[in-house]
């Protein structure tokens, strides 16, 4: 089965907000062996949508579309499908009751615009949304299938897992295109494709894509127009090659997250962490207290920018300071040596260095970052050059911080 996607709303068109609804839909399609062959955006102009809905049914037969659902009069999506359909839209009881109902949780009541909210067109099948007060619509006709959801995004989603995909998946042809991700971190992509080798030969027809961001590369391999289980038989052989060549750097896969797996490997070890930072300005602690119960491992970190706070909250010598600057391995050592002392945790983690985009010498460029990791027995240090803007040095290191500690915790 084909389909095409119609994402609708001027702030999409504006640069305002990032499409994050198509992106999230044609992977979950994909999974249940529905291609999506085109995506468009649209405006909030019923003319247009209605345009965009009525090429992709000529191409396809099949258009599913997000936004332009809602109570407000730049919301007219269901008039402009109506319309093409040559169907009257229809006050629905129903959906006007699970929207009074909605509100009265609330201790609210809907508003007159709230009610075009329970207009439905004609001969539509209506996708209960119990997340929100735009239902989702299934219409099927002539033209062919519209499936409208919300550009809510956890509406959107919650009705495209429950009340879409099984839906379609009974329409589709049984085969699946499925993809399974590697993480890995701290390791360059093109040293990262060295170590693959002849990977893609290896593993076809599956393929494999590098995807590089602040956090890491992450190896996408990808089986195309398979049953489902030779395709999870395939990904899973595929992501053993890649997670052995990849070795130390490979953290997780799917959506791992290297701050949960810290926190994970470090309770099994019943070890506690702390940190100090001070170009990251707390965004390890960040990641860290991202995690729900990270509280019972992370004890808690120190922001120390200035050199008078990491002499008096660490116990940095301001002699040591003077002598080697406050970006040395001197004083990332001091760092993670005093957090570690002064907070009682096992592991304390150290980050300081240039984000930039000023402040660099020929000696210690923008992007010179120096880590330390203190443990019982040992500290050790490292130096990293980041390339990028402030904020990508930033995460960067904060990632880099992270992974070294994973490294000094027990498997």
């Amino acid at each position: 089965m084909r389909v095409e996607l119609v994402t609708i709303g001027n702030e999409l068109l504006l640069g305002f907000t990032v499409d994050t609804n198509g992106a999230e839909i044609a992977r979950a399609l994909s999974a249940v062996g529905v291609e999506v062959v085109r995506r468009t955006a649209a405006p909030d102009r019923a003319e247009e949508i209605a345009a965009a809905v009525a090429d992709g049914l000529r191409r396809t037969g099949a258009v599913l579309t997000t936004g332009g659902l809602g109570p407000t009069r730049d919301d007219v999506s269901k008039k402009a499908v109506a319309e093409l359909y040559g169907v009257p839209l229809e006050f629905d009881e129903v959906v006007w009751s699970d929207i009074v109902s909605r509100f009265a949780r609330a201790q609210r009541a809907p508003a007159a615009a709230n009610r075009s909210q329970a207009e439905v067109p004609r001969g539509a099948t209506v996708l209960r949304n119990k997340w929100g007060t735009a239902p989702g619509l299934w219409l099927d006709g002539e033209l062919g299938l519209t499936i409208m959801l919300p550009g809510v995004p956890p509406e959107m989603r919650k009705l495209l897992e429950l009340e879409v995909l099984p839906r379609l998946a009974a329409r589709a042809s049984g085969s699946v295109v499925r993809s399974l991700v590697v993480r890995t971190t701290a390791i360059p992509e093109s040293t990262l494709a060295e170590r693959m080798g002849e990977i893609e030969r290896e593993i076809a027809p599956l393929t494999v894509a590098y995807l590089p961001g602040t956090e890491g590369v992450d190896l996408r391999a990808t089986a195309w127009g398979m049953g489902p289980g030779e395709a999870d038989r395939r990904l899973r052989a595929a992501a053993d090659l890649l997670r052995e060549r990849a070795g130390e750097h490979v953290y997780g896969e799917g959506d791992a997250d290297l701050a949960a797996v810290v926190l994970e490997h470090a309770r099994r070890a019943g070890l506690s962490l702390g940190s100090a930072e001070s170009c990251t300005g707390g965004l390890v602690g960040g990641r860290l207290t991202d995690v729900p119960g990270s509280s019972d491992v992370f004890a808690g970190g120190v922001i120390c920018y200035s050199n008078r706070l990491k002499a008096e909250l660490l116990g940095v010598p301001p002699d040591l300071l003077a002598e080697h600057g406050a970006v040395s391995e001197a004083a990332a050592r001091a760092m993670a040596e005093g957090a570690r002392t002064r907070m009682g945790v096992d592991v304390a983690v150290s980050v300081t260095g240039i984000a930039g985009p000023g402040g660099g010498t020929p000696e210690k460029p923008v992007g010179t970052v120096w880590f330390a990791v203190a443990s019982p027995g040992a500290t050790e240090t490292r130096r990293i050059v980041f390339l990028g803007s402030r904020r990508e040095i930033r995460d960067r290191a904060a990632q880099t911080a992270l992974f070294l500690v994973l490294r000094r915790l027990p498997a």
